[in-house]
């Protein structure tokens, strides 16, 4: 692989964690955006802040995973990473345009093993990195799902002889923390998933070897890229998180954003890459079920959920036609 080729490749990769952002900004600013504590303006600069400084909160346990732990680091070439983020990139682009919150973490995943199989077969795949990652596929959502309907229940009790104005006043102070928090898990989880593909880059071009410490102009590229795609926003996406799934207010704000950092926050520390849009959308659908069973576009959210299952495969695909594409131009 030439330096010219390497360097075309980082782009690329800085390329996917820009997007990541861009169509990730309304897991961050949707809450907060739709109960009118923030205008989109302001939330995505407040956003884009704090997922830049997520690297100083958080180990790279999920660059290791991504970087060594989902493929074959051997396989691993620059074909390979070129079907991966271009596989992952045209699905970020499609699902956006559709405005489905789709999840920009298993497109990559999806890339990656399309092309990673289309190189060497099935075999070429780490088992143990899948079965985490289709852990966390269920879990995620889930853990998110059960902390939005406890958080609510539990606020609502502790706030039971509020009045309507004071309990709305109080949460769209505390909105502003549940948001910064939810952007720092989200900014700390998927920036480092362009770092683990960087990671595996550098390894294949022995610049690196995968018993260093990932080198710090890596990490601060991608913390910029993800708070840069995040700062233009994903506009089409933040109707559906934050208005149609559910109708919420600053308190229902407040418990959605503080399950999904909390799941977002746990995941991180063990290197789980998950999907930060499954996480939040769990969040939101908990806190309305809370409320109201009825409250919740059930139909809406169905719809989400096939986006997800399609997500893996369809971006697989499109990996390995992208892997087969590469071999011949690069």
């Amino acid at each position: 692989m030439s330096f010219e080729v390497f360097v075309l490749l980082v782009v690329l990769a800085l390329a996917f964690d820009f997007m990541n952002g861009f169509h990730d900004a309304a897991n961050s600013i949707a809450t907060i955006v739709s109960t009118g504590v923030l205008r989109p303006h302001w939330a995505v600069i407040w956003a884009a802040f704090f997922n830049f400084i997520a690297f100083l909160f958080f180990g790279l346990k999920v660059a290791a995973t991504i970087g060594k732990g989902v493929v074959d680091p051997a396989i691993a070439d620059h074909y390979v990473v070129f079907g991966a983020l271009v596989g992952a990139i045209a699905w970020n682009v499609i699902t956006w345009y559709y405005g489905i919150p789709s999840s920009s973490s298993h497109a990559l995943i999806g890339g990656l093993a399309g092309a990673a199989v289309a190189k060497g077969g099935a075999d070429t795949l780490i088992a143990s990195g899948f079965i985490k990652i289709a852990a966390a596929i269920v879990l995620s959502p889930a853990i998110g799902f059960a902390l939005g309907i406890v958080l609510t229940i539990v606020v609502a009790w502790l706030f039971r002889g509020a009045t309507p104005r004071r309990v709305d006043r109080w949460f769209r102070r505390l909105q502003f923390v549940s948001a910064s928090l939810y952007s720092l898990g989200h900014g700390g989880n998927d920036a480092q998933k362009t770092m683990g593909i960087i990671w595996m880059l550098l390894i294949y071009a022995r610049m690196s070897s995968s018993q260093d410490k990932l080198p710090f102009w890596v990490v601060i590229s991608c913390q910029a890229a993800i708070a840069l795609g995040t700062l233009f926003g994903g506009w089409r996406i933040v109707k559906t998180m934050g208005q149609r799934i559910t109708k919420l207010k600053p308190f229902g704000g407040f418990c959605a954003e503080t399950g999904g950092a909390m799941t977002l926050f746990m995941a991180t520390g063990l290197g789980v890459p998950v999907s930060t849009t499954h996480t939040i959308t769990g969040a939101i659908v908990g806190v309305g079920s809370a409320q109201k069973l009825s409250a919740v576009r059930w139909g809406l959210a169905g719809n989400i959920v096939w986006a997800w299952i399609l997500t893996i495969p369809a971006s697989a695909f499109i990996a390995a036609l992208a892997w087969w594409l590469g071999r011949q131009l690069i």
